[in-house]
């Protein structure tokens, strides 16, 4: 998680969190409201992103879907930045389902009706995430620290924990993008799956593990790489993938 700068609330006394809502767009348009403090997990059911996509001249970030295999759909980004999270979040084992835009809260706050929407709710086994992608140079900024701080807040009444997510390390996020074009299933041979999976692959390496069936190396590289999306077999993601890369067999 990335640490946010502190900020102290100004205004009129205690931030009014009594008055803090949740609204929920489901799935036929529906708004489905809720006091933040009473939130109910089947909210979430049928949520839709919040907002709709914009496209215009000159923009500055780019929009667009993501083919999740965690949710085996769609979820949509609105900027480079939040697609690699996406993917990073797509590729977690611990995250069980993913909700992009997820809600709007509304807030009275120094003395005006504050208002947000989180980029991501991730479902994970040690309960609800609540993310915010930024990138590391607007962290510091007064409006959105503030914001950041009074969405923490909220988000501990609603009984979800909450992350500020800014650029992952470039090597990592480069073979994660990679790694990733192999995710569905349906584009790898189930063949040479099932023969690598009938090999010791344990302390190879990614050459010496394509040497191991006899295919057409491409599509070994593709049932390998696959093979690492589902966690069945470990790489350093931090370094340069090579074909001297070393390979670790997860134990089933």
């Amino acid at each position: 998680m990335t640490s946010m700068v502190s900020y102290r609330y100004t205004g009129l006394g205690e931030p009014q969190w009594s008055s803090a809502r949740v609204s929920v767009r489901a799935s036929g348009g529906e708004i489905v409201e809720s006091a933040a403090s009473d939130v109910h997990s089947s909210m979430w059911d049928k949520a839709e992103p919040w907002r709709t996509f914009r496209w215009h001249r000159g923009q500055k970030h780019y929009s667009g879907c993501y083919w999740s295999t965690t949710e085996s759909g769609f979820v949509v980004y609105e900027s480079r930045l939040e697609l690699a999270h996406l993917v990073r979040a797509d590729f977690d084992p611990s995250v069980r389902r993913i909700v992009a835009q997820p809600f709007l809260v509304q807030i009275a706050l120094d003395s005006k009706c504050r208002r947000h929407v989180p980029d991501y709710l991730l479902f994970t086994g040690d309960g609800l995430v609540i993310v915010d992608v930024k990138p590391r140079e607007l962290l510091e900024k007064p409006k959105i620290a503030y914001t950041l701080a009074w969405m923490r807040d909220v988000g501990a009444r609603m009984g979800c924990s909450f992350e500020v997510q800014s650029e992952p390390p470039a090597m990592e996020r480069l073979n994660l993008r990679f790694v990733a074009g192999f995710r569905r299933s349906e584009s790898v041979s189930a063949q040479v799956l099932e023969e690598l999976r009938g090999c010791n692959l344990d302390g190879l390496t990614i050459g010496q593990a394509v040497s191991c069936v006899q295919h057409p190396p491409p599509r070994v590289r593709a049932a390998l790489l696959h093979m690492v999306w589902r966690h069945e077999l470990l790489i350093d993601l931090g370094r340069p993938m090579t074909s001297q890369t070393l390979i670790t067999r997860v134990a089933p």
